[in-house]
């Protein structure tokens, strides 16, 4: 395996590397912190929190098991802005929206989107049409449930390019990226950031100019998440 993980930030506690798509986060050969201890000789690391095996991008994974604890605290709290990028072929039913649903887990680790909202899954995105049949979509999932965007994406009629458990146009790779990651640590802001680098559509001419013109995503009107009302509304 010659997986070399690019570093995107590197922090007495911590590192941010890129994860290229295809790596699993569970621990064998092919893991990442396997692959992590391979490329770097050292053995003590400790995953702050998880991409699916076909999401790239940023990934935050601690030196200690107390940064560990720290930083999934913070993942937990809400408190570590996240944007990923996805392409699909589907427009959605909206070009951008709040999607809010509790989530369960079918069979055979497919989840669903639920109309209760006891414990929910919220996702926001923001859709755009940049050509060739090609939807690219900005994504702030607010909450971090497993296959959460996957599933807010199927919700909407506009399964992931590649994700064929979700009903997404077969292609060479998912194309879902942890695009940013942002936080305060220690009272010291830290912001890691890394455009999609691998895949057949990332060659796209009309991906490539979409992904050139991205917005700095704190620019965008995002809709405030403070609370869920009784009724189930963001206030």
């Amino acid at each position: 395996m010659n997986t070399r993980f690019t570093r995107l930030v590197d922090h007495d506690d911590f590192i941010i590397i890129n994860k290229p798509s295809g790596i699993p986060m569970h621990d064998n050969e092919r893991g990442v912190i396997s692959l992590l201890r391979q490329q770097t000789g050292e053995s003590d690391w400790y995953l702050c929190h998880r991409l699916d095996t076909g999401t790239s991008g940023c990934l935050c994974i601690a030196r200690t098991a107390e940064a560990a604890a720290t930083m999934g605290a913070l993942f937990a709290q809400t408190k570590i802005q996240k944007y990923y990028l996805a392409l699909t072929t589907s427009r959605p039913a909206k070009k951008q929206g709040t999607i809010i649903g509790d989530m369960k887990n079918r069979r055979q680790g497919q989840h669903m989107l639920l109309k209760s909202r006891q414990n929910p899954a919220i996702t926001q995105f923001f859709s755009y049409g940049i050509g060739q049949g090609i939807r690219g979509v900005i994504v702030r999932p607010y909450t971090g449930k497993t296959h959460q965007i996957r599933v807010a994406m199927k919700s909407i009629g506009s399964p992931i390019m590649g994700d064929g458990r979700y009903g997404g146009q077969q292609s060479d790779r998912l194309y879902l990226h942890a695009w940013q990651l942002g936080f305060a640590y220690q009272g010291k802001p830290v912001h890691a950031s890394c455009l999609p680098d691998s895949g057949e559509q990332i060659a796209h001419p009309a991906v490539h100019n979409w992904l050139s013109e991205l917005p700095a995503p704190d620019t965008l009107h995002w809709p405030r998440v403070k609370s869920l009302s009784s009724t189930g509304d963001i206030s």
